[in-house]
């Protein structure tokens, strides 16, 4: 098992002093940060196009490579954020790293609808709504890969069972960074974890234990916590989440379940690691070592890499 980096350490260490402070970390925490977020404009690096796409609900964004795109498969990008944050810059530099690691690949991130004002089911409608324009504008089932991370990543496999449940053909693939796939906080790691996860430990007021996109419906719910779900005839998946984190064990019941269900999955644990260390993007060897493994996967779930 590889050691947590000196680079990796310093920047959990950091997290967890920021997270620590009553006023501002209380605010991460509970996402009301995130909710309040402004950012300037997202400046779109000249290697790329970005189209707009406005849809009755919600709008989509459409990142594609200038030279050599990639014209056989594609990505359909669910960002996190609790269900509770709307899309950020952050995610706008993963679809330019998607599309890098995957060689070209266009990637398609929607700003679904989020909580409280959209509870369930507004995110995977819209969810459902943007794999069917992708559907419509020509691409097959198994040409679209769903790439999410924490909620998104949750929202990716809710969408793969709703799809399944209405006898719709799945899409080819799946990358889960840190998926949140379990809203009852059931799982041994959040106990486990409690004291050591930078990012939402020491604290049971965090947006993981509140039910702004649940609201009434049964947290067992499949669509809403996917760990309780059936993963017959998924698509292969890559699943990778920190060591530290309080949700690891919503990716480790996942990736057992699904493997005895006769899915194929890689399951990444990384040592010392965060929930969504990915967003360290090339900050740090952890995050690096994440994106390159994500684009072995998309090399071995497309062939190219033979």
């Amino acid at each position: 098992m590889a050691k947590v980096s000196v680079r990796g350490k310093v920047i959990g260490d950091m997290i967890t002093h920021v997270t620590n402070d009553n006023l501002i970390g209380r605010k991460i925490k509970t996402g009301e940060l995130r909710r309040k977020l402004t950012e300037p404009k997202w400046k779109c690096p000249a290697c790329f196009t970005m189209e707009e796409i406005e849809m009755s609900a919600f709008r989509m964004e459409y990142l594609s490579r200038k030279e050599r795109p990639r014209r056989d498969y594609v990505i359909l990008q669910l960002h996190g954020g609790g269900y509770i944050g709307a899309m950020r810059n952050a995610y706008r530099s993963f679809a330019g790293l998607y599309c890098e690691v995957s060689k070209g690949m266009g990637v398609l991130t929607i700003d679904y609808r989020v909580a409280p004002e959209n509870p369930y089911p507004a995110a995977l409608q819209d969810a459902v709504e943007a794999y069917d324009w992708l559907r419509r504008s020509g691409w097959h089932s198994r040409q679209i890969i769903v790439a999410g991370d924490s909620a998104g990543g949750g929202l990716a496999l809710a969408l793969c069972m709703y799809l399944k449940d209405h006898n719709r053909r799945l899409p080819g693939g799946l990358v889960l960074m840190s998926p949140w796939t379990d809203q009852t906080a059931s799982g041994p790691s959040y106990l486990d974890n409690f004291e050591r996860d930078p990012l939402f430990g020491r604290t049971t007021d965090s947006l993981i234990y509140n039910r702004d996109y649940a609201g009434r419906h049964n947290l067992k719910d499949p669509y809403i916590s996917p760990l309780f779900g059936d993963y017959w005839g998924f698509p292969p998946m890559l699943i990778q989440a920190g060591s530290l984190e309080m949700l690891l064990s919503d990716s480790i019941g996942v990736a057992y379940k699904a493997k005895r269900q006769g899915v194929k999955v890689r399951l990444s644990i990384y040592e010392g690691m965060f929930h969504v260390f990915q967003m360290g993007m090339m900050m740090m060897p952890e995050s690096i070592r994440a994106w390159k493994e994500a684009g072995r996967y998309f090399e071995v779930i497309t062939g190219s890499g033979k």
